[in-house]
């Protein structure tokens, strides 16, 4: 029996956190942040600046039954420049969203003023159990968040 739904990962960059976190309100990196390839691009790209915010990014897996598709992301925390983090969702037919329950959550700490700590979390808790009959979680390999993370330093250092 698994207790734990959520796995992270932590890198130091040698960056602000003022810098990192200006890069993860940006839903224009998120696409070479991601480096899964299912990130596709941005559909929205005003920068997120308040909880309640959606983004739509176009999406691409193969497991997915359209292939290509798009996600409505939800700001559901932001602490500037502490937290920044979403929740994944969909729209109905009806037009109105749903969140399956899986958040990404990114937790700066400064550590100097030019170094952070980052910790990517992807915590599915709130997952019912309907959508865990036919959805895997973490659905990516376990490489996938500290890749993650050394792209996103990547793109705060330049």
């Amino acid at each position: 029996m698994r207790t734990v739904d959520n796995v992270s990962a932590t890198l130091t960059f040698a960056v602000p956190a003022a810098k990192v976190f200006a890069v993860l309100a940006d839903p224009t990196t998120h696409a070479a942040i991601d480096g899964t390839g299912w990130v596709q691009e941005v559909v929205d790209p005003a920068p997120l600046t308040e909880v309640g915010q959606v983004f739509r990014m176009a999406m691409h897996h193969d497991d997915h039954p359209d292939g290509d598709y798009q996600t409505f992301n939800k700001v559901a925390v932001l602490d500037a420049p502490h937290a920044i983090g979403w929740l994944t969702g969909y729209q109905k037919d009806d037009g109105e969203l749903g969140f399956g329950g899986w958040l990404w959550r990114y937790d700066l700490t400064p550590l100097r003023p030019s170094a952070t700590d980052v910790t990517l979390t992807y915590d599915w808790s709130a997952v019912p159990p309907s959508i865990r009959e036919y959805l895997e979680f973490p659905p990516f390999g376990p490489d996938h968040l500290a890749n993650s993370l050394q792209h996103l330093a990547e793109l705060a250092q330049r």
